[in-house]
């Protein structure tokens, strides 16, 4: 796949990411069965688990760059970075939206699960 095509992806992604962080919170029902299973808090890992991975799945194709795996220890950071900044944006400026510490828990543990899931398939197809 072509690196251009990858980043457009990224880029894509980060976009839905956003839309669906920054949602009223009217948007989702109040009290349901989801709330027993932690449903939110999944959808949390599945977001920035993807969004790590799909940034590293780029970094990966980029022909030049040295020491990939600290890059993906970057973008693992910054998308951890993002995720409390979105909290706090849901915060101040989203209405029916709270500060949550779980989905800042979340929003890391996600990160991590696309960096451990990148920098295995690096390592596993070295070079890419």
């Amino acid at each position: 796949m072509k690196t251009g095509l990858l980043f457009i992806g990224a880029c894509v992604y980060f976009i839905i990411t956003f839309v669906l962080l920054t949602l009223p919170g009217s948007a989702f029902p109040s009290e349901d069965i989801f709330d027993k299973i932690y449903f939110d808090k999944w959808v949390h890992i599945g977001l920035f688990s993807l969004l790590v991975f799909l940034w590293n799945l780029w970094v990966m194709r980029k022909g030049r760059l040295h020491r990939k795996i600290r890059i993906f220890i970057i973008v693992s950071i910054i998308a951890f970075l993002y995720g409390i900044i979105m909290e706090y944006v849901q915060k101040w400026y989203i209405p029916n939206r709270s500060f949550d510490p779980g989905d800042i828990l979340a929003d890391g543990a996600g990160a991590i699960m696309g960096l451990l899931a990148s920098s295995y398939l690096y390592k596993k197809n070295r070079p890419l």
